[in-house]
């Protein structure tokens, strides 16, 4: 069992949000952080009319609402997080912002808390060397919708200690997540499999191979893919795909991972997928 009582979350963005929730619904308290005071706002309310759209359908207690926004404490104020006794970061994949906040973490929380990055691609160890205990220090990629999704990713860095391992995957069980653990590796196994994929999909449509939704059923027909590579993209932005993919072109070498000519002129064109309203597919409210 885990010793955690209290769970740091920084950043206010779809994740950041998410893993918010997940954590006050399973009994945690939750300290969430972000520099704008109106995302967490608009994130807060977010997760309340989301909660209430889950009683409406019966999958949750009424009572289950008031009692996971009261666990939920919303701050500007980073130095607060220093009360958690883990602190997730949620913030865009930049390793110098995440570099940067760790080493804050890490003067604010004391030397005490363990720190873990919910980056999908970055080196955790990298992201290690900004503070003073890289032994703490470890990565929990979550998946979108972190409410929906069953696996956490666990990231073990370089200096990464089995105890810190135990505590994560002893969190991971408490939030109903099934739990893999990768070693420190560019792109870990998740992102590294499905970006090969995705890339590979963008660069069928982009040669005439099928359309966007043919390519897409073949995976989800033929292979029994929830959703197929190109939808998925639109799902998980293609900014997003395309700044891991650089990544991973750069540090692996392969050119698998060279970004196709099509997303790039896709992302210059601000079609991001379903944030934007346009990436693959068309995207409304419904």
């Amino acid at each position: 069992m885990t010793s955690f009582k209290t769970i740091g979350v920084l950043g206010a963005g779809t994740m950041g949000r998410g893993i918010a929730q997940v954590c006050a619904q399973q009994g945690y308290q939750v300290l969430w952080s972000d520099v704008s005071a109106k995302a967490l706002e608009t994130g807060f309310a977010t997760i309340e009319t989301g909660l209430k759209k889950l009683v409406d359908k019966g999958k949750l207690p009424p009572a289950a609402v008031s009692e996971t926004m009261e666990r939920i404490t919303c701050t500007a104020d980073l130095s607060t997080l220093g009360e958690a006794d883990l602190v997730i970061e949620a913030v865009p994949e930049q390793l110098d912002l995440k570099q940067k906040l760790f080493a804050e973490l890490d003067r604010i929380t004391a030397g005490k808390a363990i720190l873990a990055t919910n980056t999908s691609s970055l080196s955790v160890s990298a992201v290690a060397t900004a503070t003073t205990r890289p032994e703490l220090v470890i990565g929990l990629h979550f998946f979108n919708p972190v409410p929906v999704m069953k696996l956490l990713e666990i990231i073990r860095g370089e200096q990464t200690s089995d105890a810190t391992l135990q505590q994560a995957l002893a969190f991971g069980r408490s939030i109903k997540k099934d739990t893999i653990v990768v070693q420190d590796s560019p792109g870990f196994a998740t992102s590294r499999l499905g970006l090969a994929l995705g890339l590979e999909a963008i660069r069928m449509l982009e040669s005439g191979v099928a359309s966007a939704a043919d390519i897409d059923r073949a995976m989800e027909l033929g292979y029994n893919h929830p959703v197929g590579p190109l939808k998925l993209t639109d799902l998980v932005g293609l900014d997003v795909r395309l700044n891991i993919a650089e990544y991973l072109h750069a540090k692996l070498g392969s050119e698998s991972f060279k970004p196709p000519a099509l997303l790039r002129q896709m992302v210059a064109e601000g079609k991001l997928g379903k944030k934007s309203g346009r990436g693959f597919y068309e995207w409304n409210d419904k």
